[in-house]
């Protein structure tokens, strides 16, 4: 369960504290997915960033299944995004001198692995379509291969919650439907919390959870 209290988050500027969100509350329990929509500027990635424990509030609380990431020493915060948090983001941050194999076993490499990552890997890469691109690089890629790619790299440590910044937001109409269609696939494969920040009224309205963050505050969307 992903709980959050009375989250605000500002920043301190040479004219005063810029207050980016304020006193956001919100509850997603295992499985669910929820969506964030809300004008450029509004506040969406930096609320992305602190649920997933790259950013710290400036106040109010936040637990993920019953553990608070800010209490965390800085080893433990990094262990904790790593096993705990899937990200995707609008720019696939693929490694270009790595392979598609090499780039979802990344998040691997600082883990105690209990089962054979490599073959998680490709297990995740053939229900993303790509089982015969292992070898091949980013470059080699199209934008919404490479999207897949990153698809997978966030599901390999099986996190309790996958956080999706503009996910579809570089791709054409076709691809970001691929993409799109194998996030759901994914997310309730993997019984995982999904959420995704878009401007996509679409991506936005597949998720039975959706809100609109305006003036700083989270609001529920009527009928979701």
């Amino acid at each position: 369960m992903l709980e959050v209290t009375k989250l605000s988050k500002s920043y301190p500027t040479p004219g005063g504290s810029l207050d980016i969100l304020s006193e956001l509350s919100l509850t997603l329990d295992a499985g669910e997915a929820a969506s964030i929509v809300g004008p450029s500027g509004s506040g969406k990635s930096t609320l992305l960033y602190v649920l997933g424990a790259l950013e710290p509030p400036t106040s109010g609380a936040l637990t993920l299944n019953g553990v608070d990431p800010f209490s965390l020493s800085s080893s433990e915060l990094a262990a904790f995004r790593n096993g705990q948090v899937g990200f995707v983001f609008q720019d696939h941050l693929l490694l270009p001198q790595c392979t598609v194999l090499e780039n979802v076993l990344i998040p691997t490499l600082v883990a105690d692995a209990h089962e054979d990552s490599a073959a998680r890997a490709r297990e995740l890469l053939e229900r993303v379509g790509l089982g015969s691109r292992l070898t091949h690089r980013p470059a080699e890629l199209s934008g919404g291969e490479r999207q897949r790619v990153a698809l997978a790299r966030a599901l390999i440590r099986r996190p309790p919650l996958l956080l999706c910044d503009e996910p579809t937001g570089n791709l054409d109409h076709a691809a970001g439907e691929v993409v799109a269609e194998m996030l759901f696939d994914l997310h309730v494969r993997q019984e995982t919390m999904l959420v995704v920040v878009t401007h996509n009224t679409q991506l936005a309205a597949r998720c039975p959870t959706r809100f609109e963050l305006v003036g700083q505050r989270l609001e529920r969307v009527e009928g979701a």
